[in-house]
């Protein structure tokens, strides 16, 4: 269970019970992670932005941060967790909604929460820290107890103007030992392939996106978000975690050999052939670059149909159609996927709509390597 341990009133605390009315009851030992006075920052946080100052409207851009939520960002406009800018957020008059599934140790922990100008955490959707009303540079640190388990934390945050700022850890003060049977442990949101030998990690969720890698059977996948723009089967932002093994040695000098797992690549895979653990609702839904690139600029290179092409709205037949090109008519193409190092579907401008077509019945003229791979 979820225990605050300072500035709770009892009344809150049934609050955040019935919060985590959904949660599984277990009872079991909690790994511990870390030791006492170690400092986290989480790891492959997705942030959604938003071009307004309360989290509403559309989400204008989707961007990752793997080692967690420690941006400086100053007078300028947001950049993501590799220090890329994020495109079509401004730099003042912006709000983004952060979250990520972290797995945290049994014990008691000072989480620290600065922000310019306002933030919010929430943990298993209970407020933590909330200084999301403020104008100025504000730093707030609550201790709260944990039982162990995954944990989902949203951070919500609004930049107004000026300095953007923000930054969140949590340091380990006391372990804790065993769960009890009153313990509560949030939903885990992870997967396994079924039904399958392998099944295609894409660059965005749909039958079309590129391949980027293929998840097997009888592995453990974490699912990040998801996504139902296909229309059909629901598709999850997965991580790939690396696999080493790792030896210490204790004072007796006994050698233990243990699984260290890593964050790796992200990807999106159809929930058609997965068994997902957990309660998959709980997974925010955010949208993907597809979303954010049908402005694209022209690269130079046409096609020439060599068939009649049905124009899709994304990479998938399943997706809407916006329209059909006759047999010989030219297109402009602004983007690609691509799958087996072949291209596999066109980003492509035609009298004045943008959409997608199948690469396979299209001939091409222009430098190909002008055209982003999406």
């Amino acid at each position: 269970m979820l225990r605050r341990v300072t500035q709770f009133t009892l009344g809150f605390l049934l609050f955040g019970v019935f919060l985590l009315g959904g949660a599984r009851l277990t009872a079991q030992t909690a790994t511990t992670v870390g030791q006492v006075g170690q400092t986290f920052t989480g790891t492959t946080w997705v942030g959604q932005f938003y071009n307004t100052t309360d989290l509403s409207g559309s989400v204008v851009a989707i961007a990752q941060f793997a080692t967690g939520l420690n941006k400086n960002w100053g007078a300028t406009a947001p950049t993501d967790g590799n220090n890329a800018p994020i495109a079509g957020v401004s730099a003042d008059n912006f709000s983004a909604r952060f979250a990520a599934a972290e797995t945290i140790g049994a014990g008691t922990y000072q989480f620290s929460l600065t922000a310019d100008d306002g933030a919010r955490l929430l943990i298993d959707g209970v407020p933590i820290i909330d200084t999301f009303a403020s104008t100025s540079l504000t730093n707030q640190t609550a201790s709260v107890q944990l039982s162990g388990g995954t944990y989902t934390l949203v951070v919500e945050y609004v930049e107004r103007s000026g300095n953007a700022v923000l930054q969140l850890s949590w340091t380990l003060g006391a372990i804790s030992g065993t769960v009890g049977p009153t313990g509560t442990t949030p939903p885990i949101a992870s997967a396994q392939v079924v039904g399958v030998r392998g099944q295609a990690l894409r660059s965005g969720p749909y039958l079309g996106a590129s391949l980027v890698n293929v998840l097997h059977t009888a592995k453990d996948y974490t699912l990040l978000a998801r996504n139902r723009s296909e229309g059909i089967y629901t598709w999850y932002l997965v991580q790939v975690n690396v696999e080493t093994t790792a030896t210490t040695t204790d004072a007796n000098g006994t050698p233990t050999t243990s699984t260290v797992l890593t964050p790796g690549q992200t990807g999106w895979t159809s929930g058609r052939y997965l068994t997902i653990t957990g309660n998959p609702d709980a997974l925010p839904i955010i949208s993907t670059l597809y979303d954010q690139i049908d402005t694209a600029a022209l690269t130079g290179v046409t096609g020439a149909t060599r068939s009649v092409m049905n124009l899709r709205i994304r990479p998938s037949a399943r997706t809407a159609r916006l329209g059909q090109i006759p047999w010989g008519d030219t297109v402009a193409i602004i983007g690609r996927t691509v799958q087996d190092g072949k291209n596999f579907w066109y980003h492509v401008y035609y009298e004045g709509k943008v959409g997608w077509i199948l690469a396979a019945y299209v001939g091409t003229r222009g430098d190909m390597d002008l055209v982003p791979i999406r």
